[in-house]
């Protein structure tokens, strides 16, 4: 298991709570068990390209969102690449919380994305206020 595999887990966790997808309907659409989509969300199991673009299509998301938030920066030897992926911190991403959020805010009108966006800011600058 690589920070990778933790990432795309949540990734599919996140949009499959925000489409209130159960993880038995997903496993039914895409030919496993529950158990099996269970450990694709922790990151206990890799998924393959194919099982994820059979996810991606009844999630309703394309292939690439599912590697959004990983660094893709080469620096020096593009060998390295791989293994830098590989270890790749994990990011607030990968909190389940924080993927059914981003899940849910995608399924707004770009005016609602703003207006929440624009409430998270000042939440932040309230919550840094009172802490200073």
């Amino acid at each position: 298991m690589t920070n990778i595999d933790v990432l795309i887990g949540a990734r599919i966790k996140g949009r499959r709570i925000a489409l209130k997808i159960s993880q038995t309907t997903l496993a039914e659409s895409v030919g496993v068990r529950f158990q099996q989509v269970q450990k694709y969300e922790s990151g206990a199991n890799r998924v393959s390209a194919s099982r994820l673009l059979m996810i991606a299509e009844t999630l309703g998301v394309p292939i690439s969102y599912f590697f959004q938030g990983l660094d893709t920066a080469v620096d020096g030897d593009e060998t390295d690449v791989v293994s830098r992926r590989a270890n790749a911190p994990i990011n607030a991403l990968t909190d389940a919380r924080v993927g059914e959020i981003l899940a849910l805010v995608e399924t707004l009108p770009k005016e609602q994305q703003m207006a929440v966006l624009a409430f998270l800011r000042t939440l932040s600058k309230t919550t840094e206020q009172e802490h200073a």
